[in-house]
């Protein structure tokens, strides 16, 4: 009796369990705290659920001793003399997450998540007033400064430079900069990313705060121009090609982005830019979700280099606000006090929240403040700003 229940238990799931336990259980427990951490930020605060949810579901299924060696294997994908896919094992052993990875992978999923962006996203602040595309780009010192930061770490130029995608807050190009030159350490990357996104709403108001005076904060901006369907069709087609020849590594991230647009501005793809908003966005989004949850394996992402990787993303998206915010300053020294250089923290790609942090911002100062509409146009340039510094480290570093 006592040899059949100890064969029960040796070929059930909870021997592996108890196994893995006794190597490193502690790394096991600190990943399910930062679970159920991403769960509570979701779930409970709200803070980007659509992204953090799956995340955190991946995250679980990898570290349950009993699976992570069945539904998802690092080893196909990451290996010691490059990234190189293991076709023959992966088509013999691999697992769902294995199979779902491959979007990641080959590139797949960050373009169609722009797809999804470019067709939610309204470009005619930035439109109506171009200056905002400055604030965007000064948004981007986060990128440089982690770049330079990762360097001082220790980091190689190909790993430094994902790292420092994340001043970007942009999660799609953060990964599709990482799949390439860091898969190893896609899920850092990636999880600080996306956490740092959701966390927008406790980490720029200090910031804002901070550097900016109480009489800047209180500007009221004019109403911005209306912008004709002509302009708005235009645009997207031209910052493509433009994109497209100075910047050709770009060129997938921005060219989705605008073909999304224009899917929504030209006025008669109505059912393309629904599907691409809705349908498509939805799918793409719960899958590179759980992949990316998936390669946060407790065993190779509780590690010195990962810490490291929290920090500098944390770091990286600072500096993003605070660039933002200084060049807002000199826009509103400028222009004699018609910026509100509240607006230019929105420069970072975190679509709209960082906006609707801006207008909350501005509105706890002067009730009578709306921002909201001006603080689009660095947020989407910021956007755009974080495919091109992405297309950048590609061009150079790949």
């Amino acid at each position: 009796m006592l040899e059949a229940l100890q064969g029960i238990y040796e070929s059930s799931g909870f021997s592996t369990l108890v196994g893995k336990f006794l190597e490193g259980g502690w790394k096991y427990l600190l990943m399910y705290v930062i679970v159920g951490v991403l769960l509570y930020l979701g779930i409970v605060r709200k803070f980007e659920p659509l992204l953090l949810v799956p995340i955190a579901f991946g995250m679980l299924l990898t570290n349950i001793p009993t699976l992570s060696d069945a539904i998802f294997h690092m080893d196909y994908f990451v290996q010691e003399e490059g990234a190189v896919i293991q076709w023959g094992e992966l088509a013999g052993h691999g697992g769902l997450l294995d199979y779902l990875y491959l979007g990641v992978k080959l590139g797949i999923f960050p373009p169609l998540i722009f797809l999804g962006v470019g067709a939610m996203t309204d470009f005619s602040p930035l439109i109506a007033n171009p200056k905002s595309l400055l604030l965007g780009a000064a948004a981007q010192f986060g990128v440089f400064a982690a770049f330079l930061g990762a360097l001082l770490l220790g980091f190689d130029v190909p790993n430094a430079a994902s790292i420092g995608i994340i001043g970007g807050a942009d999660g799609p190009t953060a990964i599709y900069v990482a799949k390439t030159l860091a898969p190893g350490l896609l899920g850092a990357i990636a999880i600080a990313a996306y956490s740092y996104m959701a966390l927008v709403p406790m980490i720029q108001p200090p910031i804002m705060k901070a550097f900016t005076t109480k009489k800047a904060r209180q500007v009221k901006m004019d109403v911005l121009r209306p912008v004709s369907k002509t302009e708005k069709i235009l645009f997207p087609i031209s910052v493509t090609i433009l994109v497209a020849l100075i910047l050709p590594s770009a060129t997938a991230l921005v060219g989705m982005l605008m073909l999304g647009n224009l899917l929504t501005v030209c006025g008669v793809t109505d059912r393309l830019s629904k599907t691409a908003q809705n349908e498509l966005m939805n799918i793409v989004t719960i899958m590179l979700g759980i992949c990316v949850g998936a390669t946060a394996k407790a065993d190779i992402f509780l590690s010195l280099d990962k810490i490291k990787i929290i920090l500098l993303g944390l770091t990286a998206f600072a500096f993003a606000t605070l660039g933002g915010v200084l060049f807002g300053n000199l826009m509103y020294v400028l222009t004699k006090g018609k910026i509100n250089p509240l607006i230019g923290s929105a420069g970072v790609s975190a679509v709209p929240m960082a906006a609707r942090v801006a207008q909350k911002v501005g509105q706890q100062e002067n009730p009578s403040n709306f921002l909201l509409m001006h603080a689009m146009g660095p947020n989407v340039a910021g956007v755009i700003g974080s495919a091109v510094a992405a297309g950048v480290f590609l061009t150079l570093f790949q």
